[in-house]
């Protein structure tokens, strides 16, 4: 099974330049689970969730079809890095109380991953798939990235981002939602860490295999006045868009 790959030619960046989820997104979901024995977190990067899930899970299996993402995911004793598909994994029947898919659903074969959680799922068990899209600094920061967003990267964006700006909202959900609060994806970064984050967007790599050139580069000078201090640190927001259900 072949899988879109955006992430493998700068697996090392990815890893060092995304957001972490905050810990009571993790502990809210042990909450909804049945059990807190397994945790699958599917097309998982880097790892970014699955450390998040490991602090609340006896194990969590975390899988990626990417050998370059897990190469570079962040180490724990319970947590499992396997190189594999969302739709065929090698997980037992009935095993997972939670499947988590972090940032990563709109790569997926939609209704055969649907099929492989449902036979993953122990009964009662908990799918959870959230995306996050735009991010808020200040009014100033905001407009050139935008500019970086817009008018420089539109073309270089892989049809699927159209799925993440919309929260998955038109996506098929068969299993039975339950009302999740709201959680903040927050980062507190200087502007170089700023600019590593923006580097690490698809389409900003695309751009660059492209054209040769590093468009966030051709901004640095403005995104610098935008900041001001460089060195200062600043709270970076994205809205969670999230998805919960339970399998019945």
């Amino acid at each position: 099974m072949t899988f879109k790959d955006h992430f493998s030619t700068h697996s090392s960046l990815y890893r060092s330049a995304r957001p972490r989820y905050a810990p009571e997104l993790f502990a809210w979901l042990a909450q909804q689970a049945p059990g807190r024995d397994l945790a699958w977190d599917v097309g998982c990067g880097s790892g970014q969730a699955s450390i998040g899930l490991a602090a609340q899970f006896a194990q969590v299996i975390a899988t990626d079809p990417s050998a370059a993402q897990i190469a570079q995911a962040e180490a724990a004793p319970n947590i499992d890095y396997r190189v594999e598909p969302a739709e065929a994994s090698s997980l037992a029947d009935a095993s997972a109380d939670l499947v988590t898919v972090a940032q990563a659903l709109h790569w997926f074969d939609l209704d055969a991953f649907h099929a492989e959680a449902r036979r993953v799922l122990r009964p009662g068990g908990i799918v959870a798939q959230w995306s996050y899209a735009d991010c808020a600094v200040t009014p100033a920061v905001d407009a050139v990235k935008q500019h970086l967003y817009v008018d420089l990267l539109d073309s270089y964006w892989a049809p699927e981002r159209r799925l993440v700006e919309s929260g998955y909202a038109s996506l098929a959900f068969p299993f039975e939602r339950i009302v999740a609060p709201p959680f903040e994806l927050v980062a507190h970064w200087d502007l170089a860490a700023f600019l590593a984050y923006l580097r690490s967007w698809s389409a900003t790599q695309r751009y660059l295999q492209a054209r040769g050139e590093d468009p966030v580069s051709s901004l640095a000078a403005a995104f610098a006045q935008a900041w001001g201090d460089a060195a200062e640190v600043r709270p970076v927001r994205w809205t969670l868009a999230l998805r919960v259900g339970r399998l019945v």
